[in-house]
């Protein structure tokens, strides 16, 4: 009964602790909303030192009757290529409209545009005046700069604002383009030395050649294309492929570098919906989780001004049912505070629970009990309502800014991210990034993690019960 009573007491002192109710329900939404606004689309996620190359592939294939090569549309060769270069990655965009949104607000310097017609101009490339079919008239797209890529179906909108970045991303399809337009016209080219049509030809401008009887011009035709091919034997010119063309190991497309573009900007002033919520959230949710030590040092701090624990020692009441009735409705506040603002943080910034959002329930109380444990301690140190605040605000902050809370741990050097592993905040931020963003959480991850902030209660709490005073 007297554990009962001490904790209703302290839980109605608490509720109407107006600045409590502000640091540990109010800052926290003032923070993500602030943060949530300013940050980039970007924000949280590690950096990657490629160039990042988008497209809009909206080809349509071979034209009919391409013959036996290439085998698929050129748009997926030219992506295979583009993707075997070094230090590259291909971003797809699913719409013109979003393509050419994405320039104009700047967020990328330029966009590739792989046009409905992009397959059947490159496979009308050729050296030759005339071809086969003839529905298909010959298109040369070589000029004094390299490949006009507008002649064979590829729009290539930019952004006047980031002229460099957008000419590095030019010049790179421009060599991919090369690679692909260079061997197939040149094996189109050599297909047809030594055919009947080319000899006849040479018989038109050699008049020696008249006197050569027609099945010998017909045998003497493939003697040419391989005295030639002889001639220059370190190229294959009847490849159509660069790899083929120049003997060279031929090299898979890296499918590792593709990545569809998924929009994580979200919508309106807040952005609801964007990523970044889904990384602010439970970062400043663990952050102000750790603030309840103020809250809980200045209860302390008040009823030893008061002389309320001196009473209390007085009567017929243990140490451990006091220390437990002050525990209690602490806890109340930090559990109820962990389920307000992730129900604040789906309601005003559209975040997303995750796939299993009944796993959150174990992580909100594990670090609830941590931050009680450490607010325990806190109020056994403290003597002075200016102690609580100096001591309380200092290791809250600092253990915040190691542990990531501050800043993405996917941000932080290597040597920092293992550190961080001291604080309670690191573990509790591990089980949220597996719940919140994760899309297969690791259960094994989730449930050391709420072990270890066990611990770290339960060690908060041993040092407490030895540290605080009641008088």
């Amino acid at each position: 009964m007297s554990i009962g009573t001490l904790a209703g007491k302290d839980l109605r002192l608490l509720r109407r602790d107006a600045r409590s109710a502000v640091i540990l329900f109010v800052m926290p939404l003032l923070f993500v909303a602030v943060l949530g606004m300013a940050v980039g689309e970007g924000f949280g996620q590690k950096p990657d030192d490629r160039i990042r190359i988008s497209i809009l592939n909206l080809d349509q294939g071979l034209p009919p009757n391409p013959g036996p090569f290439p085998n698929r549309a050129w748009s997926e060769i030219f992506l295979d290529d583009l993707s075997n270069t070094a230090d590259l990655r291909i971003e797809l965009i699913p719409t013109r409209e979003e393509a050419e949104a994405m320039v104009r607000q700047g967020k990328r310097s330029c966009v590739l545009i792989l046009e409905p017609e992009f397959s059947v101009r490159l496979h009308a490339c050729s050296f030759l005046s005339k071809t086969d079919p003839p529905e298909l008239p010959p298109l040369n797209p070589l000029y004094r700069d390299g490949v006009n890529v507008n002649e064979l179906g590829l729009t290539i909108l930019k952004d006047p604002t980031q002229q460099v970045a957008a000419s590095i991303i030019e010049q790179a399809a421009q060599v991919t383009m090369l690679r692909v337009v260079i061997p197939w016209m040149i094996g189109k080219a050599f297909e047809r030395v030594g055919d009947e049509k080319f000899m006849a030809r040479m018989a038109e401008d050699i008049p020696l050649m008249k006197l050569v009887p027609g099945s010998v011009r017909k045998e003497l035709g493939p003697g040419v294309q391989k005295g030639i091919a002889k001639l220059f034997d370190r190229y294959n010119f009847t490849a159509k492929t660069w790899a083929g063309l120049t003997k060279s190991e031929p090299r898979p497309g890296n499918q590792g570098s593709y990545s569809p573009y998924v929009s994580q900007d979200g919508s309106g002033l807040l952005k609801r919906g964007a990523l970044r919520y889904q990384i602010l959230v439970p970062a400043y949710t663990v952050m102000f989780a750790f603030f309840l030590v103020l809250t809980v040092g200045w209860l302390f701090v008040a009823e030893r001004r008061q002389g309320t624990l001196i009473r209390l020692r007085a009567a017929p009441i243990y140490r451990g049912e006091i220390l437990l009735g002050k525990m209690i409705p602490c806890l109340v506040i930090a559990v109820f505070q962990g389920f307000f603002l992730l129900l604040a943080g789906k309601i005003l910034f559209g975040m997303s629970w995750g796939t299993q959002p009944w796993g959150l329930i174990p992580v909100v109380l594990s670090t609830a009990f941590a931050a009680v444990g450490m607010s325990m301690l806190i109020a056994g140190l403290a003597r002075t309502e200016t102690q609580v605040a100096v001591y309380g605000t200092l290791l809250v902050l600092v253990l915040a800014g190691i542990s990531g809370s501050m800043m993405p741990r996917d941000l932080m050097p290597e040597e920092m991210k293992s550190f961080s592993y001291i604080t309670p905040h690191a573990w509790a931020l591990d089980a949220y990034s597996q719940l919140l963003v994760n899309p297969i959480p690791a259960w094994n991850v989730i449930g050391l993690s709420c072990g270890v902030l066990c611990l770290f209660a339960f060690g908060f709490m041993m040092l407490a019960w030895w540290r605080i005073q009641l008088d």
